[in-house]
């Protein structure tokens, strides 16, 4: 999964961008107090499998212009870096957080996943739901649904398209997957056309 997705805004329905958060361990009890006070970070008593607690500073860089420039005064021995998106934050610990950042009503906040039910890009079929990360793979995923020869080698996130169910992919879906797929990537296009 992407760091970055496209999701219904929650105070517009219009799209907006949802950004993972990330965690990094804190390594010594002195540096508890500086996260707890931080501005920048949030601070939680994370549980391991095991049982075994941690505490965590937790960045949600879309809350902060979406980069970690923004990262200062840390402690000694943590670097903004340790921030950088180079590990997924659900791969680690299971915590779906992150921020939304929507450009139509300018919602910003704090946002707990809910995927693929946040999704933006999605679509229902037979009372199933196709769903996309963001407006890119969706395009490659109409592209593959339509295509005659479907050789995933060919197309960009192959490995997102070995999941897309069977029932999306038969022939006879064909043609209404591939209109609401449209329909979702075109809005604009889509009501012209219903204007005329």
């Amino acid at each position: 999964m992407p760091h970055i997705l496209d999701v219904r805004c929650p105070n517009c329905t219009a799209k907006a961008y949802f950004e993972f958060s990330e965690i990094v361990r804190i390594r010594e009890k002195k540096d508890v107090p500086f996260f707890q006070q931080s501005d920048q970070f949030e601070y939680r008593l994370m549980k391991d499998h095991c049982g075994h607690k941690w505490h965590a500073a937790i960045f949600h860089a879309g809350l902060h212009g979406r980069t970690t420039d923004s990262i200062r005064e840390l402690p000694e021995g943590y670097a903004a870096a340790d921030w950088e998106h180079s590990v997924y934050l659900r791969g680690n610990n299971g915590l779906d957080i992150g921020a939304i950042d929507c450009g139509s009503c300018h919602f910003r906040a704090q946002h707990t996943l809910k995927w693929p039910a946040d999704a933006y890009y999605q679509i229902d079929y037979k009372n199933e739901t196709l769903w996309a990360f963001h407006e890119e793979s969706a395009r490659v995923l109409r592209d593959f649904i339509s295509a005659a020869h479907r050789d995933r080698a060919g197309f960009r996130w192959r490995n997102f398209l070995m999941h897309v169910p069977t029932l999306f992919l038969r022939h006879q879906a064909r043609a209404t997957v591939v209109k609401r797929l449209n329909g979702i990537l075109d809005p604009l296009g889509k009501r012209t056309r219903l204007n005329r």
